[in-house]
């Protein structure tokens, strides 16, 4: 029995600081009842959906700050999302600003089955950018400095019954461009891995060797290779467009664990990608080319470095 499941990758364009709660939420309301329309049983929102990019501005005012985050999941701000998907029987992944009961700060996303039971969390754990902001420069990548370091490691769960319960995984932005997240999801049997982004459409740490066709490239690459090296379907979703004047990138992509991109997005707005994928599409990469068990050798990796630079002994 073929174990298929529709996926959509639900973009949203930019979300502009001065947009109220409300009217952000009803726009990915609207797009999770078009991805249902559409058949899918998944939709795949970007990270922090629910506002703008916050951390590209310099926010002394604590008060004002803590505004930006979720203090519980689903919340007054959220559950009529929550609510819509469980009439539709349509389950999501959302990305969040956390602010714990302990007032830890975490760059968030779950995963939530079509019964609103979440199934999954993950914190994200290569935060990009500064703690200080950088003296005259235009844009700003604070993420260090208004989230902690993901503490959850990469805990694969299972999806829903409905979806022939999957292997899933997640990763947020900046995340997706590192190996060792896949890597560890790959070693726990990984079929399906969901994960959003706002990926700045410049150098956001300044210079111009960066272009917004060339983050667009290897944001698409990332989800390309990293699928294939580890034989799984991967749903990579942009929030894209000019945000207050800082660009996002889009492409949010769906790849097959071929390495073959199925369905992107063409447009910097609120957009929708749609998929059928079969899951046991993951078997010839993990039963033969990546078959971790039979074909890993890590006595043969060497010890890993941990400073750039050190001297390794003899």
């Amino acid at each position: 029995m073929p174990r298929t499941i529709t996926l959509a990758g639900a973009q949203t364009g930019p979300i502009q600081r001065a947009d109220t709660r409300a009217h952000t939420l009803d726009r990915l309301i609207a797009l999770l009842e078009g991805a249902a329309k559409a058949g899918a049983q998944l939709v795949v929102f970007p990270e922090l959906p629910l506002t703008t990019f916050f951390p590209r501005w310099f926010i002394e005012n604590t008060q004002e700050l803590d505004t930006w985050y979720e203090r519980e999941m689903p919340n007054a701000n959220c559950q009529k999302l929550f609510d819509r998907a469980r009439e539709l029987k349509v389950g999501f992944y959302l990305g969040y600003a956390e602010l714990t009961p302990e007032g830890q700060r975490f760059n968030t996303s779950i995963t939530v089955g079509p019964d609103g039971q979440i199934l999954g969390k993950y914190r994200k754990v290569h935060l990009p950018g500064t703690v200080e902001p950088r003296p005259g420069a235009r844009f700003q990548q604070l993420e260090k400095r208004y989230f902690e370091y993901g503490d959850l490691g990469f805990p694969a769960f299972r999806g829903a019954p409905e979806w022939h319960r999957p292997v899933m995984g997640m990763l947020i932005c900046n995340d997706r461009r590192w190996p060792e997240g896949w890597r560890v999801y790959g070693l726990q049997g990984v079929e399906l891995m969901v994960m959003g982004y706002n990926s700045a459409a410049y150098d956001p740490l300044g210079g111009d060797s960066e272009s917004a066709e060339l983050r667009t490239f290897h944001s698409t690459m990332a989800a390309q290779s990293n699928a294939y090296m580890n034989a799984t379907w991967a749903v990579s979703v942009a929030k894209a467009g000019d945000e207050d004047g800082s660009g996002l990138i889009g492409g949010s992509c769906i790849v097959s664990p071929n390495g073959i991109v199925v369905a992107q997005a063409k447009t910097l707005g609120d957009e929708l990608i749609v998929a059928e994928i079969d899951l046991d599409d993951c078997r010839q990469g993990k039963e033969k080319m990546f078959n971790f068990a039979q074909h890993r050798r890590p006595q043969y990796y060497g010890r890993i470095v941990e400073q750039v630079g050190a001297v390794v002994p003899e």
